[in-house]
């Protein structure tokens, strides 16, 4: 690679969007990848609405209505490729804050530092509190998070599933 080219290549990936696999791990983007190859179910490279429609049936959602599915096609500025599909999560996740800020702030909410709150409390915090959690929101939170048989809800995990977007492996 030419000099010119080199440094035009790292000007690029630096601050500019031109680059948005340098927003991403290896690893994630390796699960991006695969989670592309399963939605798009006729494999031509771009996600369509019926390639969304096929997926959700396959997920149990069926009779999905068509403006919903063009609402979900249109949040894309055109055809929706792997980079751009790459680009979306990176412009959804480009306000979440780093996991150890989202960790201080739970560490708040539990004073002795054991790394959980009791599922009672969060839920209580969730429900009253600023963006009130539906009950169908709660039901997805446990569903993907469940308390430990005392009850307690371990918040690292929770963070670092907001910052990474995977559970975290232990």
């Amino acid at each position: 690679m030419s000099p010119k080219k080199a440094k035009r290549r790292q000007q690029q990936g630096e601050g500019g969007s031109s680059n948005v696999f340098s927003m991403f791990e290896q690893s994630q983007i390796q699960e991006y990848k695969e989670a592309f190859t399963i939605i798009d179910q006729n494999r031509d490279g771009i996600i369509s609405k019926d390639d969304l429609r096929d997926v959700l049936a396959t997920m149990g959602q069926l009779n999905v209505k068509s403006d919903e599915l063009e609402a979900m096609v249109k949040e894309a500025s055109g055809p929706i490729n792997f980079t751009v599909f790459l680009t979306m999560f990176g412009e959804k996740l480009k306000g979440a804050d780093p996991e150890d800020v989202i960790v201080s702030a739970f560490k708040v909410l539990d004073p002795e530092g054991t790394g959980s709150i009791k599922k009672e409390f969060l839920q209580e915090l969730l429900t009253t509190q600023c963006d009130r959690f539906t009950s169908e929101e709660m039901t997805n939170l446990w569903a993907a998070f469940p308390p430990d048989v005392a009850g307690n809800v371990d918040y690292k995990n929770i963070c670092y599933v907001i910052t990474h977007g995977e559970d975290k492996e232990e």
